[in-house]
């Protein structure tokens, strides 16, 4: 189905076309370090494209640290400054709550499934 996959210990990416798809694997994004290295690989795989289209699927994550939000939050700007797109999808109601509370579900588009996220990128 993928054209090219990358794993690493925290994502596996995945090509679909002109989109990226990152599978979080972690549970729980709550360590500073963990955190860090998934912003490292999702900046550098921003970086790569002039005008990236990424999927960031949250099937595997059950919690996650408002450190790990900061990291979306740059992450989204700096693919806005590319004129790409960025969807997020399949995230567990606990963490859809924090999203809602800080209104962050008012900057990202959150789609159910990650087809769903596929059609509106493609």
């Amino acid at each position: 189905m993928s054209e090219t996959s990358a794993n690493s210990s925290r994502m596996n990416v995945e090509q679909e076309g002109d989109v990226v798809i990152i599978e979080l694997k972690d549970r729980k994004i709550l360590e500073e370090m963990s955190i860090m290295q998934i912003g490292e690989q999702l900046n550098a795989m921003v970086a790569k494209s002039e005008s990236p289209k990424v999927i960031i699927d949250f099937t595997q994550v059950a919690h996650m640290s408002s450190s790990a939000l900061g990291i979306l939050i740059t992450l989204h700007k700096r693919i806005r400054e590319k004129r790409g797109q960025l969807r997020l999808c399949c995230i567990q109601s606990a963490i859809y709550e924090i999203f809602v509370i800080t209104r962050l579900n008012e900057i990202f588009s959150i789609c159910q499934s990650r087809q769903e996220a596929l059609g509106e990128l493609t």
